[in-house]
């Protein structure tokens, strides 16, 4: 493409240089006549020098005895042809030139004007990128995967077995047609694939096309979406146009909320071409004119915005949620990924596993890459067990940022403050336990306090959600505490904000508070929308909004207090683990327990132990991300 593109410049180049200079000097390449004025060509004639001459009007050409060629303009002179005629010149005349151009004078005529519109349509060509040039606004983006080319099987798919179990269904419809038509039973005509971003939807249905070996189509939602009014609805129509000539065929539409997004739900300021192309995306699915054997898959991870009439059965009557993976989900994608890599034998996927709960399966296939590439950075041939963990807190809580100048107040304060998290965590029945503990500056925070569930939890209790407050509030208090009322930092701001929204969730949302009961508040407080008022937003009156604000105001000051009578019972371990922090700068969940309960110091952090599978205090997994306290 980029040849074609080069060439074309080169012509336009070419052409329009000869132009130029064609125009510049038009005689020069018409004739070589020599121009005299009519004072010299009547001395030639009395001389007896002109030998021929034509006369067309006012024009004079002609030729002298010595073979030039000669030109010159005559005024009307009435004696000039009996001056010639004695002169024995041979005379010829013609008339005004009144014949048809010629074909070359045509061409050179409009050949600027067919050089503009050349130059038009290939910039419109550009313009438009894709099949059907300047004028196939209507034509559908929607590609052709080739099964060849990078093939996905669901041997590729891991951590989404129950999606991958509904899917599975629609590829043997389409291999075997009559093992449910002989029983009545029809395919859903539309698959919706529900789920966080990374979780792997796109990936599943390129299994699907590997695996069905049907002709698979692929678009964006976006791709729908034109300047022009009408054009995403002339899209969809020619897309299933196209699936018709390929049935069965399978199209799948990426981020389809893009185009699929409730009709009205701006008040009037909707976008029309956005609406028309869903109505005809409706048409086309259910409507009077059925496309059998065409089955639409889409993705998305707002479902919750998406048009009910998309949603409806007999268009997509079959949503298949493709949740984050589980522990025995995360350790088969990272057995799909490390394939890829050379690596220890020793190395236990199902460690890694439990150490990254609340991982998708795109942030797994990142964390393999990340330990590949700091192996290759310290020049080794095989990446080994401490490179995963560099990834994992790399991935979990940023690059490390060691050439960042800090005081040493600083980093005492930052120490203090970890060290209030972490004592705060250790003291509280209901809390996770620590992973690890660092004031090694990471992404955009100082130091940080990561902990790890030990099990698999679908819901946290009224206890757990007072304990993670707390925790929260530990290193305001710790500085507090330490450096006095004064001397306290902006370095709390995070946790403040994370102990708040956990609060105005408990109260809000969850129906944690015995003040306001188990009642959900303000479920409509995200939605804005120009004109509505305050009150209807947030959906609930000022007296109760009142209510609300108190009651969270309460649960924050109860994990600050909470929080505060820890520190200042246990304020020698507080002593004691922040200057093990300013020693050793990163300490593991079991050398904080070893240093705060046993009073023993690691002997030697390079050869920090890695914990096994059967040690569960610092790794383990959940459907969340892990708890991190800045």
């Amino acid at each position: 493409m980029n040849l074609r593109n080069l060439a074309m410049w080169a012509v336009i180049i070419v052409l329009t240089i000869g132009l130029y200079n064609m125009f510049k000097n038009p005689q020069r390449s018409i004739s070589q006549s020599n121009n005299v004025i009519f004072s010299e060509f009547l001395n030639e004639v009395d001389n007896g020098r002109v030998v021929q001459v034509e006369i067309q009007g006012n024009n004079i050409k002609g030729e002298l005895s010595n073979g030039e060629n000669f030109s010159t303009y005559s005024p009307n002179d009435p004696n000039l042809i009996q001056r010639l005629t004695e002169k024995g010149v041979s005379i010829s005349a013609a008339p005004l030139d009144e014949k048809m151009p010629s074909l070359f004078g045509v061409l050179l005529s409009w050949f600027p004007m067919l050089l503009l519109i050349a130059v038009w349509i290939f910039f419109m060509r550009q313009m438009q990128g894709g099949k059907g040039g300047a004028m196939g606004f209507g034509r559908s983006k929607a590609k052709m995967m080739n099964e060849v080319k990078g093939k996905v099987t669901f041997n590729d798919v891991a951590g989404v077995e129950e999606a991958k179990e509904e899917v599975e269904e629609v590829v043997e419809f389409l291999k075997d047609p009559k093992k449910f038509s002989r029983l009545g039973g029809k395919i859903p005509r539309g698959c919706l694939l529900v789920g966080p971003p990374g979780t792997g939807k796109t990936l599943l249905a390129r299994a699907i096309a590997g695996e069905a070996g049907v002709p698979f189509f692929t678009i964006s939602g976006s791709d729908f979406v034109e300047m022009f009014v009408g054009v995403g609805a002339s899209r969809v129509r020619d897309m299933f146009e196209q699936g018709k000539k390929h049935s069965p065929c399978i199209i799948f539409i990426d981020e389809i909320d893009a185009v699929g997004r409730s009709r009205g739900a701006g008040l009037g300021g909707g976008n029309d071409e956005r609406e028309q192309t869903l109505n005809q995306l409706l048409v086309e699915m259910d409507g009077f004119d059925t496309n059998e054997g065409v089955i639409i898959i889409a993705a998305t991870n707002r479902p919750d915005v998406l048009d009910p009439a998309l949603l409806r059965p007999g268009r997509f009557d079959r949503q298949v949620v493709v949740s984050l993976p589980d522990i025995i989900g995360r350790e088969k994608i990272l057995k799909v990924h490390s394939k890829k890599i050379s690596m220890t034998p020793d190395i236990n996927l199902r460690t890694i596993a439990r150490g990254t709960p609340g991982f998708s399966g795109a942030d797994l296939a990142n964390l393999v890459n990340e330990a590949a590439l700091l192996a290759a950075r310290k020049n080794k041939r095989i990446v080994t067990y401490s490179e995963f963990e560099e990834a994992k807190d790399k991935v979990m809580m940023g690059a490390e940022r060691r050439s960042m100048v800090m005081t040493e107040d600083e980093k005492k304060l930052t120490a203090y403050h970890e060290a209030g998290h972490a004592i705060v965590t250790i003291n509280e029945k209901a809390a996770y336990p620590i992973h690890k503990a660092t004031i090694i500056p990471r992404g955009r925070a100082l130091g940080m306090v990561m902990q790890l569930p030990e099990k698999d939890e679908v819901s946290q209790t009224r206890e757990q959600l007072h304990a993670q407050m707390s925790i929260a509030m530990g290193g305001r208090v710790a500085e507090e505490l330490i450096f006095g009322h004064d001397k306290v930092t902006t370095g709390a701001v995070s946790d403040i904000e994370q102990a708040t929204k956990r609060a105005r969730a408990m109260v809000m949302r969850a129906g944690l508070s015995k003040e306001l009961g188990p009642v959900a508040y303000g479920e409509n407080e995200e939605e804005v929308f120009l004109g509505r008022s305050v009150a209807r937003q947030q959906n609930m009156s000022e007296e109760t909004a009142k209510k609300v604000d108190a009651e969270i105001r309460k649960f924050v000051d109860k994990g600050y207090e909470r929080a505060k009578k820890i520190l200042t019972d246990k304020i020698e371990d507080l002593h004691k683990l922040a200057k093990a922090l300013l020693t050793y700068e990163t300490l593991s969940g079991e050398e904080i327990e070893d240093i705060v309960n046993k009073n023993v110091y690691p002997s030697n952090k390079e050869d920090l132990k890695v914990e096994d599978d059967d040690k569960g205090s610092a790794l383990g997994s959940i459907g969340l991300k892990p708890k991190i306290v800045h």
